[in-house]
């Protein structure tokens, strides 16, 4: 079935508009093959319908493929309140991730949010008051909820929340930004509990009245129904967009959330885009710092990790030649050296998402020039020009070609660390580092001694091209080349205190 909308008169701006709210409202999605506007007797067709949701790169499924183009996430991003609090400008916020460089955000939905008690996070965008708390569901006219605003009618949308999520996500877009949507997360708290929509203290629906453990399982057959037209909802809502991936929950271990519940809300969001033009990415945060992954629901696309330092999470899971993420760290320390050093880690040992939480960003602050924070860890403007620098280097190679390499780097310094990836005979991406401590006592010190080192590579016979790069300025130290007629070779480093970057391209036989 063809479906022709026919405008008269009216302009390019107005056509799309209608488009846009066609398809959030999900009206589109009822038709098959093109839709077509006319705006006079003989205008052309267009065809038109969702770009490409990223997906999975069809050479290298542990990457990603997005406007056809390979990709990598990597950013340093705020604490998953940019959607769901009402007085964060997140136009500001994505301006200054894209300033960067920088293309990854995580996004809580909203169906979560904190006190500005929690974890002991200055000015926490999760935190937004009740008047600025955005809900999937609309507040009723019933007064008495616990964080003092009207009780919330689970049956209800709330349309105000779907204008912000369709912007908020089209201007993501626009600033070359996936986001990372994360549907749902435990309570943590009895803190977070009495302020939750899904508590029967704050909603007209009589639904929550078992213990905060329960909230996220399979025991309560009103509140899954809840959750389960909330992920169709959703999940319609987004269908447009080509940069978003759906995560189901932050940190279900934490609290022993059920393996049975995240895979009936992976079975809703495969039913429900099962009638929908696009099929979106799904991904899963499995585990802090490391797990074997066993048997994962075949519609899981992306496995995500937190605090992984060292990051054998990526090794660990080889077997399943997915995308693996470190999609939050933090908890280290202020200083940047951790972030940076930790972020080049995890990319150069094979991952393909990194995300740091950035305390840098505030509802007053959303541009991200906060530096008075006492949160748990860091975040800052030279954090992100840094992790910048570490996507771009990424992106200079060829890196869908490219595997974890435990055999070129054959031997190194005993305090330093070596991680590389590299495509045999080609290509090499070598990252030095200190051994740095989870939390170090003077995290400074790293970036203060100065050192030089030698390291011994084993390499095929070839003429070679070598660029040292510094990781913390971007600048190239040094350059080389030399022909070597195959097995060990040595490289002195330029100086460098915490950190430094290998580009070693073979350029002839």
């Amino acid at each position: 079935m063809n479906l022709f909308i026919r405008f008269d008169g009216q302009g390019r701006a107005a056509r799309r508009g209608f488009l846009r709210r066609a398809l959030r409202d999900g009206l589109l999605a009822l038709t098959c093959g093109a839709c077509w506007i006319a705006s006079g007797e003989n205008a052309a067709p267009e065809t038109t319908g969702p770009p490409r949701p990223i997906s999975l790169h069809p050479d290298n499924p542990r990457y990603f493929l997005w406007r056809d183009k390979p990709a990598i996430l990597i950013s340093s991003g705020e604490h998953y309140g940019s959607l769901c609090n009402a007085k964060f400008d997140y136009g500001r916020y994505f301006q200054a991730l894209a300033r960067d460089g920088l293309n990854h955000t995580r996004t809580f939905s909203g169906t979560y949010r904190e006190t500005p008690a929690s974890f002991g996070i200055t000015a926490n965008t999760l935190a937004p008051a009740a008047d600025a708390y955005l809900a999937p569901w609309a507040r009723s006219s019933v007064p008495g909820a616990n964080d003092g605003g009207n009780k919330f009618d689970l049956a209800v949308w709330d349309e105000r929340y779907f204008r912000r999520l369709d912007d908020y996500m089209q201007q993501a877009s626009d600033h070359g930004i996936v986001v990372e949507f994360t549907l749902f997360c435990p309570l943590y708290e009895d803190d977070l509990w009495r302020i939750s929509p899904l508590n029967g203290a704050n909603n007209v629906n009589d639904i929550g009245h078992g213990d905060k453990s329960e909230a996220l399982s399979l025991k309560h057959d009103r509140m899954l129904a809840v959750q389960l037209a909330a992920v169709r909802k959703l999940t319609t809502a987004l269908q447009r967009f080509d940069n978003v991936i759906l995560e189901i929950c932050n940190e279900p271990y934490a609290r022993d959330v059920p393996d049975a519940w995240e895979r009936r809300i992976i079975d809703e969001i495969v039913a429900t885009e099962r009638r929908l033009p696009s099929r979106h990415l799904i991904s899963q945060n499995v585990a802090s710092k490391t797990k074997r992954i066993v048997d994962p629901h075949p519609a899981t696309g992306v496995f995500n990790f937190h605090y992984c330092t060292p990051p054998d999470a990526v090794r660990d899971n080889d077997h399943l030649d997915r995308p693996i993420g470190e999609n939050e760290t933090g908890f280290r320390g202020k200083e940047d050296v951790l972030y940076r050093t930790e972020g080049w880690d995890f990319i150069l040992a094979g991952g393909a998402i990194y995300n740091n939480l950035d305390y840098s960003f505030t509802v007053d602050r959303p541009a991200g020039d906060f530096r008075q924070y006492q949160s748990p860890g860091g975040g800052s403007p030279e954090l992100r020009t840094q992790l910048g620098i570490l996507k771009r280097f990424i992106e200079s190679f060829d890196f869908t070609s490219m595997r974890p390499d435990d055999e070129t780097v054959q031997s190194v310094s005993a305090d330093l660390v070596a991680r590389t990836l590299s495509e045999p005979s080609k290509a090499y991406a070598v990252y030095l580092h200190a051994r740095l401590p989870f939390k170090p006592d003077d995290p400074k010190q790293f970036e203060q001694i100065e050192r030089v080192e030698t390291i011994t590579l084993k390499l095929p016979p070839g003429e070679y091209q070598v660029d040292w790069l510094n990781p913390r300025t971007g600048a190239i130290d040094h350059s080389e080349s030399f022909a070597h007629s195959g097995g060990t070779r040595e490289l002195r480093t330029p100086p460098f205190a915490a950190d430094a970057a290998l580009k070693l391209l073979r350029t002839g036989d």
